[in-house]
């Protein structure tokens, strides 16, 4: 992994309505599932969102948004170990997703799952490939996606950390 904490600067107003910094500190990045760590910056429960003083990201949460809500994440996806790939039960992270969307078609992959979000992912370093129900996308640092509930997952064919910037934000079903 490249960095161990993601420094994540919040801003708010004080009780005179002036803007200030309401957090500036490191979110340690964590591990979640074999060769993947992640840090939750920002967690909402509602559309639109309020303001908060409190570290709303200060919770246990799945991969999924809360109901209306939304979660902005980083995630490091180190390279892929082809032998321990081959031992995780093919449905592992469909298994931790909640709700998920009832269209779609079972996992082809331990690390594929769907979530019922719009997910805006950008590639902040490294090269990792989405996979697909039947095809792959190689993507590298800068590219953007707009996923929208369907079947994926990200594997990391290269040598070196790939890292992404997640906004998940809960959506209708498809």
């Amino acid at each position: 992994m490249v960095a161990d904490e993601i420094r994540r600067v919040v801003t708010g107003l004080d009780e005179n309505d002036k803007a200030i910094v309401v957090f500036d500190n490191e979110v340690p990045l964590e591990s979640r599932s074999p060769g993947v760590a992640s840090a939750n910056l920002w967690i909402t429960d509602g559309y639109p969102p309020g303001f908060s003083n409190k570290d709303a990201a200060d919770r246990q949460i799945g991969i999924s948004p809360p109901n209306n809500g939304t979660i902005f994440r980083i995630v490091e996806f180190a390279p892929t170990d082809p032998a321990a790939e081959a031992q995780m039960p093919h449905d592992m992270l469909m298994k931790r997703v909640g709700p998920a969307p009832a269209r779609g078609l079972p996992a082809k992959h331990p690390m594929m799952h769907r979530t019922r979000t719009v997910d805006y992912a950008v590639i902040l370093s490294g090269e990792i490939d989405m996979v697909l129900d039947d095809t792959s996308v190689h993507l590298k640092a800068g590219d953007a996606v707009v996923q929208q509930a369907t079947n994926h997952a990200w594997i990391n064919h290269g040598t070196q950390p790939c890292r992404i910037l997640f906004v998940l934000l809960d959506s209708k079903e498809p």
